[in-house]
């Protein structure tokens, strides 16, 4: 009796709390007069930089790092309909890791409270360790879920040996194409709740990664 040839799909995927909480936001001035403010935005992020610094050395902070400063200008529309004079603009933008989510929460409640500066969003992830064993696990899983199924379709042709033929990431072995493959996703959040009075600590409730693989493969069977 000829082989027959089975092709199918596997996926699988899982769902793990986030190891690090990154952090994006931005101090922002602005001006008549340009002198004022690139004196303003210095001053205003200066303060920033060097509590960002002191947490690093401390250990509270994984990494951190800052942009220069942006500077534009843009003439406002008056109540009459014609062009103000110019408006200057400076930002700043930080980035802070943290792995302790509760020094975190404090620290982005305590800095949002000063002058000028803007959260922007938090990102969410895996330390690349985790994130290296946990896709080798969730394709390890899918290959399984190719094996099993392409066993059950041989079973049902009552056939009792599956040889593998080709195994590849989705969309590499079929001839139409495949619907998109699973990716890890990150978690991102961006506002928080209120703090209690007194106590400058945002509430976050990040959501858990997901990370996710598929496969085609095909098999023989006799």
């Amino acid at each position: 009796m000829t082989d027959v040839v089975i092709t199918v799909r596997g996926q699988h995927e899982t769902r793990i709390a986030p190891e690090r909480g990154i952090v994006h936001l931005s101090v922002r001035a602005e001006s008549r007069d340009r002198g004022a403010v690139v004196e303003r935005i210095a001053a205003l992020a200066e303060p920033v930089r060097d509590d960002l610094a002191a947490r690093k050395s401390a250990g509270a902070v994984e990494e951190w790092s800052s942009q220069r400063v942006a500077l534009w200008s843009d003439r406002p529309w008056g109540p009459d309909g014609k062009r103000q004079a110019p408006v200057h603009h400076a930002s700043v933008d930080f980035v802070a890791t943290f792995s302790d989510f509760a020094a975190m929460s404090w620290w982005v409640g305590e800095v949002v409270d000063r002058d000028g500066v803007e959260l922007g969003w938090i990102d969410w992830r895996l330390t690349p360790e985790t994130r290296a064993r946990v896709e080798q696990e969730v394709a390890t899983e899918a290959v399984g879920v190719a094996v099993a199924r392409a066993t059950a379709y041989a079973a049902a042709l009552g056939l009792a040996s599956v040889v593998p033929a080709e195994i590849a990431d989705l969309g590499l072995l079929a001839d139409t194409p495949a619907p998109a493959a699973p990716r890890a996703e990150m978690a991102r959040a961006a506002a928080f709740a209120g703090a209690p009075s007194g106590a400058p600590v945002a509430q976050f409730e990040p959501e858990d990664i997901t990370v996710a693989a598929g496969v085609e493969a095909r098999f023989t069977a006799s």
